[in-house]
């Protein structure tokens, strides 16, 4: 009966703060100005479920291009799950989608039901938490290089362009970036943002290990004393071996699953993911 009186629609602004308190309540710890950024990247790929104008749940299917696409922020609320209006959710992101690759990050209990909608399995990402630090070291504000060469190596990491969401996301009030550079080439970009709880580095990509440290030194700095959280692509080891020098604790972990052929993509250069929820 619950499942007949469902009515999924498009989120609007206010529904995604909405949607961005719950990723909080379950534990995900958002960015305090997440809410913006994630619009911008694609206004018509999020989806509320409502009974009787009241919200239970949300999904984001975001479309980046024709080809590519990521969905996130599946939640329903506590006491009304398994009553279908996940699915309901689901099917229409995946209508949404339509033939894209859609790329997600799945919790590792929900793998099996994911592979029954033909997800696979890329690598595992773990959530690393520490203190952050200070440190000496200054890099160079990433308001201070031109947008469009921060875009150009950015577009190495990722499947597609995502320029308005990387414009509102490195501009999120209490974010700050860094950039590291060899002869006018970016050779590592990072930003930390504020969270419900304590700050998270994301994304952070480097060309070598020595420069992933560099950034991700003086970007924990920014939050010393404070929680930093870290989300890292445990293939990497390069990233691994980072987290251990810092003394950071795994706290959560997720699968990276695609639906269609996945992205080949210089995961030993992703050290930091920039979103669970966007990919």
């Amino acid at each position: 009966m619950i499942r007949e009186e469902v009515r999924i629609r498009r989120m609007n602004r206010d529904d995604i703060d909405v949607a961005v308190a719950w990723a909080a309540g379950e534990g995900w710890n958002p960015g305090l100005y997440d809410a913006d950024a994630f619009l911008a990247a694609d206004p018509d790929g999020f989806f509320i479920a409502e009974i009787q104008g009241d919200p239970v749940g949300c999904i984001s299917a975001v479309s980046y291009d024709d080809i590519f696409g990521f969905m996130g922020f599946y939640i329903v609320k506590k006491e009304l799950r398994h009553l279908g209006i996940g699915m309901k959710l689901w099917n229409a992101s995946l209508d949404y989608m339509g033939s894209r690759t859609i790329g997600a990050d799945g919790v590792v209990t929900m793998l099996d039901k994911y592979a029954q909608f033909d997800f696979r399995i890329a690598h595992y990402n773990a959530r690393y938490e520490g203190i952050g630090k200070e440190a000496p070291l200054a890099l160079t504000d990433i308001f201070r290089v031109p947008f469009p060469a921060l875009e150009q190596y950015d577009r190495r990491f990722f499947p597609a362009s995502r320029t308005a969401f990387l414009e509102s996301w490195i501009s999120r009030p209490g974010s700050c970036g860094r950039v590291v550079s060899d002869n006018g080439s970016i050779t590592g970009y990072g930003v930390i943002r504020p969270c419900c709880r304590g700050y998270k580095i994301a994304p952070l990509f480097a060309d070598t290990p020595e420069i992933a440290e560099e950034l991700f030194a003086a970007l924990s700095g920014l939050a010393a004393g404070q929680p930093v959280f870290f989300d890292i692509p445990v293939c990497n080891q390069a990233a691994v071996k980072l987290v251990e020098r810092q003394g950071m604790n795994k706290v959560f972990e997720t699968a990276r699953i695609y639906r269609g052929t996945p992205p080949d993509l210089p995961l030993d250069s992703i050290y930091g993911i920039t979103s669970f929820e966007l990919g």
